[in-house]
């Protein structure tokens, strides 16, 4: 059987306990007492309570492997009443540094204009001093006689923002060019060009704007934010393609434009609120699926029947980890079967059936065909199939392995980047 995902909320650490989720009914098919062991051979002791919809007793375990809200854990049943549990634990923000004194109060933040015209308009981020720990020189500098350095960014407004008179005085450049500020509640991503300006009118949440750029790069879609307070997700695939336009707030959502030229017009609200007469993305689902999209490939294409359904809340997100699961259970099983075949020594012959049997239940008939079928093509040529359900295994399955890192990593280094394969493409045309 494969293993299942599970993430855990809140509430499931406060009870101890994880909920019995549909995807999961295969997986606990009986009330009763249960062990789970982790990774380190650690067995806890845990109740199943379908009726309740709850497995409890997990108190100790999330304590163990110092757990917290949308981490992961993975269930695989061993046997009757017994089951395998890992935890993925997922990363966390750096520390944020120690406390300081009154008199070395932390500097506030405050948004200065640098520059103004009609298409662009060049913001800063000061840090301001509490007044009784700055020195003298510091509070001529506040005046705008001497400027500080300071971290510059700029945003794009929409076009009805052009020539509006700054509500704070113009400050002159920085002396130097000091690095763009990073969010501190979650990591950056790896492409800046994926992280979208939002509209000067109605600045988004920076944590929201790097979760929806970051959905937008994993899963395959176009993000934009046609006005303030909408965000549209446009899966540009020609005759197959739609849109997903999101209120960001509520006022948004009365705007006529929130479902123009849109296929799906969501609401982004809190799990616990459901506005009537409006379908509603969840933080809380776009979080998990963040989650999902991190650990599995998944497409527009997965995810428009979800857009459709109108309501993708957690309890509707689970069922996205059924898929995902599946695609990791088809990962082990590959996995499973080229370590299996690594305690051979090259240029052996491989049994299909003697195979099957050290393999075990771990995985089915047909799943090991489609494994040795695939690992007899390019790029793998590790095996070479014989008649009577026999294969050459055809070098050492480390050294396949390395071979195979070394032309991937050769084929990465040639692979242009997107920017410049776009800009190829155009001049051609």
């Amino acid at each position: 059987m494969k293993a299942m995902r599970y993430i855990i909320t809140r509430p499931c650490l406060q009870e101890g306990s994880l909920r019995l989720l549909k995807y999961l009914d295969g997986t606990f098919p009986e009330s009763g007492s249960a062990q789970f062991v982790d990774d380190r051979g650690r067995e806890y002791t845990v109740q199943v309570d379908r009726a309740a919809g709850r497995v409890r007793g997990l108190h100790n375990l999330y304590r163990d492997g110092n757990l917290g809200v949308n981490d992961v854990l993975m269930l695989l049943p061993l046997e009757a009443g017994r089951y395998q549990v890992e935890a993925i634990v997922k990363p966390h923000a750096a520390p944020l540094p120690p406390s300081r004194t009154a008199s070395e109060a932390a500097p506030e933040a405050r948004r200065v204009v640098v520059t103004a015209t009609p298409h662009v308009r060049e913001v800063r981020l000061e840090q301001v001093r509490p007044e009784a720990a700055r020195t003298a020189p510091e509070r001529e500098a506040a005046t705008g006689e001497v400027s500080t350095p300071s971290v510059r960014a700029t945003t794009t407004p929409t076009p009805a923002d052009g020539g509006r008179t700054p509500l704070v005085p113009v400050s002159p450049a920085p002396r130097t060019e000091p690095q763009p500020i990073q969010p501190v509640a979650q990591p950056a991503l790896s492409r800046a060009e994926a992280r979208p300006a939002p509209s000067a009118a109605a600045p988004l949440p920076t944590r929201l704007e790097d979760q929806l750029a970051e959905l937008a790069r994993l899963t395959g879609y176009r993000l934009t934010f046609p006005a303030p307070g909408l965000a549209r997700l446009a899966a540009e695939l020609g005759a197959h393609g739609y849109t997903v336009q999101l209120a960001l707030a509520p006022e948004a959502a009365r705007a006529s434009s929130w479902r123009e030229g849109a296929d799906y017009a969501l609401l982004l609200t809190d799990e616990a609120e459901r506005p009537q007469g409006a379908a509603r993305l969840t933080r809380e689902a776009l979080v998990a699926l963040l989650e999902h999209a991190r650990l599995a490939p998944l497409s527009p294409m997965d995810l428009r029947g979800y857009w459709k359904a109108g309501n993708l809340d957690l309890d509707t997100v689970a069922s996205i980890s059924e898929l995902v699961g599946a695609y990791l259970a088809q990962r082990g099983a590959f996995s499973f079967v080229l370590l299996t075949l690594a305690a051979q020594p090259a240029h052996s012959l491989v049994d299909m059936s003697r195979l099957a049997e050290r393999l075990g239940s771990g995985v089915n008939t047909a799943e090991l065909h489609s494994i040795l079928d695939t690992l007899t093509r390019a790029p793998f040529l590790a095996l070479t199939p014989l008649p009577g359900g026999q294969y050459l295994l055809r070098g050492d399955v480390r050294d396949l392995l390395a071979d195979l890192a070394e032309y991937a990593d050769g084929v990465r280094r040639r692979v242009r980047p997107a920017a410049q394969t776009t800009t190829t493409a155009t001049a051609l045309a």
